[in-house]
């Protein structure tokens, strides 16, 4: 059987969520992420737009497969595992990845008490992810093809008959390209440029 090479996330940031419990107003938004470094300039704009709010607590998931996945909480300043945690749950039950939730809570007087704020995470996540249009991707390997100009009409036949997406390519008398291939079709289509016996073909 073969292993699962696809995945879901979210096609484009989500509309604005909302929450609210005793006066408090908690505005969720989910956001697609390619890379960690891309979180903290997406909180400072939302810290920018909701100057006066209390806090800005979120959750990410990054990673295509199980053993590759990394994630992170941050509770901003909410009791321990009273905001990030209950945001990651939504993520995970959704079964979404590469992707960032953050909900921003505008203190309404009231306090909520952990299990209060827990719920309220919890249900603003759930809000936004409901509103986000979840899609599901290939896990793609990438390949990278090097070969002589004369050969070039042998590899465009491959590519065209497996329907591989050209990444990059430099054309010249050396030619180099690189394909997006998914994952479980990977080796058949290495065979099938091996067989040529005209390229140099590697995973990067």
């Amino acid at each position: 059987m073969q292993e699962k090479d696809t995945y879901r996330t979210i096609e484009a940031p989500s509309n604005e969520g909302l929450y609210k419990d005793r006066g408090s107003k908690f505005l969720g938004y989910a956001f697609p992420l390619k890379r960690e470094e891309d979180v903290k300039e997406i909180i400072q704009e939302l810290k920018e737009m909701h100057f006066k709010a209390r806090h800005w607590c979120y959750a990410w998931q990054l990673g295509k497969e199980q053993n590759a996945i990394s994630y992170r909480v941050n509770d901003d300043g909410e009791p321990n595992n009273s905001a990030g945690q209950p945001i990651y749950g939504q993520i995970l039950s959704k079964e979404v990845t590469d992707i960032l939730v953050v909900v921003v809570r505008y203190f309404g007087g009231t306090k909520l008490g952990v299990g209060g704020l827990i719920n309220a995470y919890k249900n603003a996540a759930e809000l936004t992810l409901n509103t986000s249009k979840i899609i599901e991707r290939t896990v793609d390997i990438r390949l990278a093809l090097i070969f002589d100009y004369p050969h070039m009409n042998k590899v465009m036949r491959i590519i065209k008959e497996r329907n591989l997406k050209i990444d990059r390519q430099k054309m010249e008398m050396n030619c180099e390209m690189e394909v997006l291939v998914r994952k479980n079709e990977a080796l058949a289509v290495e065979n099938a440029f091996e067989n040529l016996r005209c390229l140099k073909i590697e995973r990067i």
